[in-house]
């Protein structure tokens, strides 16, 4: 009984183990293919070894090896991007996703970024490093938004504008703009959490790009700017006083800058103090072909003089501004910045960054104008230590009783929307949700689970399985690629049984509908469903039956961005009707791999 009892119990540890190492497998293949049907012949050993003391043995010897194999290689590595060229240089961009608008601070050893999310929630991401190079999603700061009446429902291009991050008296804390309600502010002890709920700091319309600064005497300030589209003036940076703890401003502030001539459509404005000038780091020209602008003035409130520190020039990199400055405990300066690229969204890329005559200049300048270019590869950051290599998480075995980081909903979540079950081997469902009364096509509803893209070259797939609810029809669910215009794989129970077809709609945005381009009877409910995507937008759609022979359906389609953020990629299960209940879309695991 006692090596009954001993082999049971070994079983229950090689299968936990087996779990974990499908979930590290998804994160390093190439290390790990071949690490399940080795479990499984470890556990066919240990069962039929019958001698309790070797088995014991044997067992503390598999428990260190797979505890090392596990530890070494528990960050992520993405198998499409990797900016860390592992000689002791980067290539830029650092992260090729949609983390845009975003801004920097340190605490510790650690760096953090945070980018602006709009209408997707979980919101305001936050990312992690130790060296400015290797990232990874650290957690989100919103995790509903508000107000929730509002957010329940898609808001494409509204909600979360450019956030800022600061760690101040051993707290976090961001502060973002909502263009249609105001400035907001939470905190947290850690990145990780819990947040505090958004505290509205200023009601109004327009208000966007805030930054909040703690001066030496203890005052805090808040810089920001206007949204032409809402307060009908632009191109100008504000500034004014806040309460002692952050949660209001003082007054209604005041204009310290004008960008009109010169300038234009400046914003974003990062506000730092350094031998005695104040700082506003601010992006001019507009989101795609703009320019970096540093202004500075010995008294907070100016005159301010501005000059160019960073633009395109020569290189290939366009709009390269808005973003972050850091310094590493070695005393070296960096900018982190994006740069819109159209389909997959605003890239983030790291530039060198010096000071000259109490002037930064970002990149390299090469005609020492005081106004540098951005860089394609560069050395590393010194930050007195070496890091591994690490990714943003895109692969998911669901092998979590959580969602991964690395998605987000596209309105305020629902508690039902989804099952994560980490049993055995683990798996993600979703469940039917009936599309909203005015509903014309997926750009209406909420219950879209999307990632961001995390490459320009990358094929993406997923094992799904379909459960409609068989006494209904008009239950669908499927995989799509989703910005003004997208398109989708889906399986629909329909009144001849599920087909399988592939469908766009275009200009979703101005109320367009969807067109099925193929389509075919479907016999079975398992289903491999695969997205190849190239060149930085075109999106071909395939599926298989076995998970090795895959069939193009639909011809290829050119994805677009959606309301100031990348396409995105992901799943959804919706029905027409309300019914007292529905069928479900299983999602056994999703790989993103060249």
């Amino acid at each position: 009984m006692a090596l009954q009892r001993l082999q049971a119990n070994v079983r229950k540890i090689l299968i936990f183990y087996k779990i974990r190492m499908k979930r590290v497998a998804a994160m390093r293949p190439s290390f790990f293919v071949n690490s399940p049907p080795f479990l499984d012949m470890l556990l066919s050993i240990f069962v039929a070894e019958s001698n309790p003391k070797n088995m014991r043995t044997k067992l503390i010897l598999f428990l260190l090896l797979a505890g090392s194999m596990l530890s070494i290689n528990s960050q992520n590595k993405s198998n499409v991007w990797v900016a860390d060229l592992g000689n002791g240089k980067y290539k830029n961009p650092i992260l090729y996703s949609d983390y845009s608008d975003p801004d920097a601070c340190k605490a510790g050893d650690t760096y953090y970024i945070v980018a602006s999310s709009f209408n997707c929630a979980p919101g305001l991401p936050i990312l992690s490093s130790k060296d400015l190079v290797n990232w990874k999603v650290a957690g989100y700061a919103l995790e509903h938004q508000v107000p929730e009446d509002v957010f329940n429902k898609p808001q494409h291009g509204n909600g979360v504008w450019a956030p800022a991050i600061r760690y101040h008296n051993n707290e976090f804390y961001v502060y973002y703009p909502d263009p249609d309600f105001g400035f907001y502010m939470v905190k947290a002890v850690k990145v990780e959490g819990p947040w505090s709920e958004p505290v509205l700091v200023k009601k109004g319309k327009g208000l966007i790009d805030c930054c909040p600064f703690w001066d030496t005497d203890g005052q805090m300030y808040l810089s920001y700017a206007l949204a032409g589209s809402r307060a009908g003036n632009k191109s100008v940076i504000l500034m004014s006083k806040m309460n002692t703890d952050g949660t209001k401003m003082i007054g209604d502030g005041r204009i310290v800058y004008d960008g009109h001539q010169g300038n234009e459509t400046i914003e974003g404005s990062k506000l730092y103090k350094r031998n005695d000038y104040y700082y506003i780091f601010a992006p001019a020209g507009g989101v795609a072909t703009g320019w970096q602008v540093v202004m500075r003035s010995k008294d907070i409130f100016g005159p301010y003089e501005a000059r160019t520190v960073m633009q395109q020039g020569g290189t290939k990199i366009n709009g390269p501004h808005q973003g972050a400055w850091v310094t590493t405990d070695t005393g070296e300066d960096w900018f982190l910045n994006f740069q819109d690229v159209g389909t997959v969204g605003r890239i983030v890329h790291l530039n060198p960054m010096k000071w000259v005559n109490d002037w930064p200049v970002i990149g390299v300048d090469k005609k020492n104008t005081g106004c540098g270019e951005p860089v394609s590869e560069y050395t590393k950051p010194n930050v007195g230590k070496t890091y591994p290599i690490e990714t943003p998480a895109e692969s998911d075995e669901f092998t979590s009783n959580a969602l991964g980081l690395q998605w987000q909903w596209h309105a305020n979540p629902v508690a039902y929307w989804h099952f994560c079950n980490p049993l055995n081997g683990g798996w993600l469902r979703l469940y039917s949700y009936k599309v909203p009364d005015n509903y014309k096509s997926l750009w209406d509803i909420p219950n879209l689970l999307l990632q961001k893209l995390p490459a320009p070259e990358f094929t993406a797939t997923a094992k799904i399985r379909f459960e409609p609810t068989d006494k209904y029809i008009g239950e669908r669910a499927g995989f799509v690629m989703i910005g003004y215009d997208y398109a989708l794989l889906s399986m629909e129970n329909t009144k001849e049984g599920v087909v399988l077809s592939q469908n766009v709609c275009l200009k979703a945005d101005k109320g367009g509908v969807e067109e099925v381009k193929a389509s075919l009877p479907l016999k079975v409910k398992e289903l491999y469903v695969r997205i190849c995507f190239t060149g930085g937008k075109n999106t071909q759609f395939s599926y298989s039956l076995d998970g090795k022979s895959f069939t193009d359906l639909g011809a290829s389609f050119p994805a677009r961005e959606g309301k100031w953020i990348g396409a995105k990629m992901g799943f959804f299960c919706t029905r027409q009707n309300v019914i007292n209940d529905g069928g479900w879309l299983d999602i056994d695991w999703f790989r993103v791999e060249k």
